[in-house]
């Protein structure tokens, strides 16, 4: 049994890209499962080193991952964004969440949620989570955590 104990939370660091690249990945193709605009390109691992090296050297971004043994088995993404329309106006927005599933139901998203937002508190005047509508897992994690929706994205496909 894994003990939480053993697990470190802690900023990303440049040594950690990769692991962090793999994760991001395996978010994505996750959000494959919820709806077909969701496909992942055949191209995503470039695309994700470069969002996560860009990330990594940005005052606006917050990267955090849990570590077991040497080996990064969670990650939080948030970034901080300026809502100019809207007060509260400087929003910290989770963008990626993931945790390798042997290390989930043992409230380690909890615990990276609760570390990035400790991380922003000072910084942004509200935190959101942006993921897909029907990861109803997703919803109800959040939702447990305080968190309710306050904004929807509707699509259609323009090409047939």
């Amino acid at each position: 049994m894994v003990s939480v104990q053993d697990i470190e939370i802690r900023d990303a660091k440049p040594e950690d890209i990769n692991y962090i690249v793999e994760l991001v990945i395996r978010l994505k193709r996750l959000n494959e499962e919820f709806d077909p605009l969701f496909k992942t390109r055949d191209d995503i691992a470039i695309h994700t080193k470069k969002y996560i090296e860009s990330a990594l050297g940005s005052d606006d971004s917050v990267i955090l991952v849990a570590e077991r043994k040497g080996k990064v088995i969670g990650v939080v993404k948030a970034d901080i964004v300026d809502r100019i329309f809207y007060e509260p106006r400087i929003e910290g927005r989770i963008k990626e969440l993931y945790v390798l599933p042997e290390f989930r139901r043992k409230e380690l998203g909890k615990r990276l949620v609760e570390a990035v937002i400790e991380r922003l508190k000072n910084k942004v005047d509200m935190i959101t989570a942006e993921f897909p509508t029907l990861n109803e897992i997703a919803v109800r994690f959040y939702n447990t955590l305080g968190f309710r929706c306050i904004m929807s994205n509707y699509a259609i496909e323009a090409r047939e």
